[in-house]
């Protein structure tokens, strides 16, 4: 390849980094929210352990949190998929750019569409990542209510 031609290819391979910075920090949140999943299922496989054979007098305590993991497991897995969309946007937008730098840029309103839906998908996410944050504060507050003997019912989502 020679020199001119790789110089005239280099605005397409800049122009293909945002997307992949992208997929790069949307992977760090992947994890993020996996390893949360991975808790949330193991809490709540202990948790229902308990209420199955734990005394009467803990069982509405520990349903009440059942419902809050289960909540919390929707938000995350909708998180998730949002990620996952976001990232899948993300390199469906790499391979556009490329294709539209064989075109000559015929495609520009599209290539911004796709990458202003990928950046949709990732606020999505972090607004359900923030979203299972704030309920499991208050499964951490009813649990700390609990512990002081001021337990209230547990209601998800309230």
């Amino acid at each position: 390849m020679d020199v001119a031609a790789a110089n005239e290819f280099l605005p397409t391979i800049q122009l293909a980094i945002t997307p992949v910075i992208l997929i790069s920090g949307v992977g760090a949140l992947m994890l993020t929210l996996t390893n949360r999943l991975g808790r949330i299922v193991d809490r709540t496989r202990s948790l229902a352990g308990l209420v199955r054979t734990g005394p009467p007098e803990d069982r509405e305590h520990g349903l009440g949190q059942l419902a809050i993991l289960w909540s919390r497991a929707k938000l995350v897995r909708r998180a998730v998929t949002f990620a996952g969309l976001s990232m899948l946007l993300s390199c469906v937008l790499v391979l556009a750019i490329f294709v539209d730098a064989g075109f000559r840029g015929k495609y520009g309103v599209e290539l911004v569409v796709i990458f202003i839906a990928s950046v949709g998908a990732l606020i999505a996410a972090l607004i359900d990542f923030l979203r299972d944050i704030w309920l499991s504060l208050k499964a951490l507050g009813l649990e700390v209510e609990r512990a002081r003997g001021t337990s209230k019912t547990a209601r998800p989502g309230s």
